[in-house]
């Protein structure tokens, strides 16, 4: 009889040891979490129109995370990240360049990888096939003085900020290599977002505009003949596609279940038209940083080059 207690008093010690220990860790996972997520993005275009592209996202992360989530636009590269080496936004969505460049101060880490249609020339359609990466092009105005590369000397063009791949690090290296030096030969205007550079080239603001393929698009409901009026007469070298990046502060468990809840946002059916609309991501695949090295060859370039 004796026995039979001691272990009985065993079996609801171990149980009583178990509750604890899982109480435990619970607690240590809720405290693994942040109480808020701030995401941010980059103005690739009207900062609010993407903003009002963005918005619903919030809802779609707060189901699949249980935590209020935030969705803002960035000013320009430099402030976001600024805002995650801060940890004032712990989830950027960061083009190549930004991502280095976050890497470099330690404000962030790349967790995902978007996927996008790859763009068929000479029309700018896309295709049915996922790539993880994409080109810059030139555009000038089609039947305009500008033929080829040559002419872009003396001319204006339309840039993006120096940190961006496709709105001026592509473009401006290769243009270099092949003699071209567009910072002292020609006269940069920088605007902000891609479609700004679009419409720079069509109300004749500038002569050219580097921008990402095929941006063109992004004007296309306002200006319907904007294919016909405009022609790339420059592709890049391929680009890594865009990074969702999160800050320092973010645990292994909670970035393993971000990534988890961004990647079945991108394969539903009725949620996916969200990211879509945002970036024209169409999926995510994991990533890592050594992706990345090509960027900083090429940022190298242009430093070079000044």
């Amino acid at each position: 009889m004796n026995f039979k207690r001691i272990v009985m008093a065993g079996l609801s010690l171990a149980a009583v040891m178990s509750l604890a220990a899982c109480g435990q860790s619970k607690k240590a996972s809720a405290q693994d979490e942040p109480k808020q997520l701030n995401v941010q993005f980059v103005p690739s275009q009207q900062a609010n129109t993407l903003e009002a592209k963005a918005k619903p996202l919030a809802k779609l992360l707060q189901k699949e995370l249980g935590i209020p989530v935030k969705v803002s636009v960035s000013t320009d590269y430099n402030s976001i990240v600024e805002a995650m080496a801060s940890n004032q936004v712990q989830v950027g969505f960061l083009p190549p360049d930004g991502y280095v460049q976050a890497h470099r101060q330690k404000a962030a880490d790349v967790l995902l990888q978007a996927q996008r249609f790859a763009v068929v020339q000479p029309d700018g359609k896309t295709s049915d096939k996922l790539t993880d990466s994409y080109r810059s092009e030139i555009l000038v105005k089609t039947n305009g003085p500008i033929k080829s590369i040559q002419d872009l000397k003396g001319k204006k063009i339309a840039v993006q900020e120096a940190t961006s791949s496709s709105g001026y690090i592509w473009p401006a290296a290769e243009l270099k290599a092949k003699g071209i030096d567009v910072a002292t030969q020609a006269k940069l205007v920088t605007v902000k977002g891609h479609d700004q550079g679009v419409m720079a080239v069509l109300n004749g603001d500038a002569d050219a505009a580097f921008v990402w393929e095929d941006a063109r698009t992004v004007v296309q409901k306002d200006v319907p003949d904007v294919m016909q009026k405009l022609t790339p007469i420059y592709f890049t070298q391929p680009i890594p596609n865009d990074t969702i990046s999160v800050a320092k502060s973010l645990k292994p468990a909670f970035r393993a279940k971000l990534a988890k809840a961004f990647m079945k946002i991108a394969k539903s059916k009725a949620d996916h038209a969200i990211i879509s609309e945002v970036y024209g991501h169409e999926g995510y695949v994991k990533s890592k940083d050594s992706n990345f090295d090509i960027v900083r060859t090429y940022e190298k370039r242009v430093e070079a080059a000044k």
